[in-house]
């Protein structure tokens, strides 16, 4: 959802993200997908993927979910974990709540770094 919701609001010339995990799972939750339809953002297409070096270099953050301490570290990058549950299984009103606070971070993260 975050990389989503920031390369359909961020100003392409200044930066985009990419989606990866370190135990992605085999396809985008369905309960995402419904979620994110609703607010215009179309993932039926999107397929998780492994974090890993190659892609990692060139990124200037790291934005993590709720990992805390067991988060990655990749060495140059600055870490932000934000603390949002795993929408994974759970109800579509509670994936909606999920979706919006997550919009609402990556707002955040755009302003705070000029990337709108």
């Amino acid at each position: 959802m975050a990389a989503a919701w920031f390369n359909a609001l961020a100003d392409p010339r200044r930066a985009r993200a990419i989606s990866a995990g370190t135990q992605p799972a085999d396809r985008v939750h369905p309960e995402v997908v419904v979620a994110m339809r609703e607010a215009g953002v179309d993932l039926a297409d999107a397929r998780p993927r492994r974090l890993t070096a190659v892609l990692a270099a060139g990124a200037v953050v790291l934005v993590t979910m709720g990992c805390g301490e067991a988060c990655p570290v990749v060495p140059g990058l600055r870490r932000d974990d934000w603390p949002v549950p795993d929408p994974k299984g759970q109800p579509l009103e509670r994936v909606r709540a999920i979706r919006d606070e997550v919009r609402r971070r990556v707002e955040q993260l755009l302003d705070d770094e000029g990337w709108r």
